[in-house]
């Protein structure tokens, strides 16, 4: 994978996350601050006036400057939590105009590694975590087992599809949806739904192309 094809998944999320910014400010609506999809959908948009700037770039330089916009563009937990996990995605691809799938799933794993930190949150507490996590061990499996890249991040894609709907299951103890406390059993996470969207636009690009 190189860096065109970095820039092109980036492209490609900035549209989704506008198209889908309704229904993720809806969905946040119902147990959040309301604003998920609006704050993410400003931050890629944001980004995607950028990528011209990223052309010429390497792959770490152009996930750090997607990850800092986020941060300084996204209002909410969501920029942070997003702009930490596009840098420290970055950091493990410092220097590289193309990586092999190996790199692609560390990358991967220091995104969700920065989740964690960033957020002092763990799987199973109702975030993005509950989409990327599984997603990431479907991922990591896929590609030790043999698989390419298309066919293991088929398998993550739904391994965090089915994270989101464990989202409706479990009582939220982070972020705003924690006050909610039992009665947020039965909504799906914004966040795990955004990150489940980005994904899925991954996959899409790797498959066009």
């Amino acid at each position: 994978m190189d860096n065109k094809k970095i820039l092109a998944i980036i492209a490609a999320i900035a549209k989704k996350i506008e198209a889908e910014k309704d229904f993720l400010t809806e969905l946040d609506n119902e147990i959040g601050d309301g604003d998920h999809g609006i704050n993410l959908a400003r931050g890629f948009k944001s980004v995607e006036g950028k990528l011209p700037t990223f052309a010429d770039k390497d792959i770490g330089a152009i996930l750090k400057g997607v990850g800092t916009q986020l941060v300084s563009t996204v209002g909410g937990a969501s920029g942070p939590l997003y702009g930490t996990a596009f840098m420290k995605a970055g950091n493990v691809c410092k220097g590289k105009m193309e990586i092999t799938d190996a790199e692609f799933v560390a990358a991967l794993e220091a995104a969700i590694n920065g989740v964690k930190m960033r957020g002092k949150a763990v799987e199973g507490e109702k975030t993005m975590l509950d989409a990327l996590c599984p997603a990431y061990k479907a991922l990591k499996g896929g590609i030790d087992s043999g698989k390419n890249l298309i066919d293991a991040l088929s398998d993550g894609v739904d391994a965090a599809a089915k994270g989101v709907e464990y989202t409706k299951t479990i009582i939220a103890t982070k972020g705003r949806a924690s006050y909610l406390k039992e009665r947020s059993i039965g909504h799906q996470d914004p966040g795990a739904t955004s990150s489940l969207f980005m994904l899925q636009t991954a996959l899409e690009v790797l498959r066009e192309t």
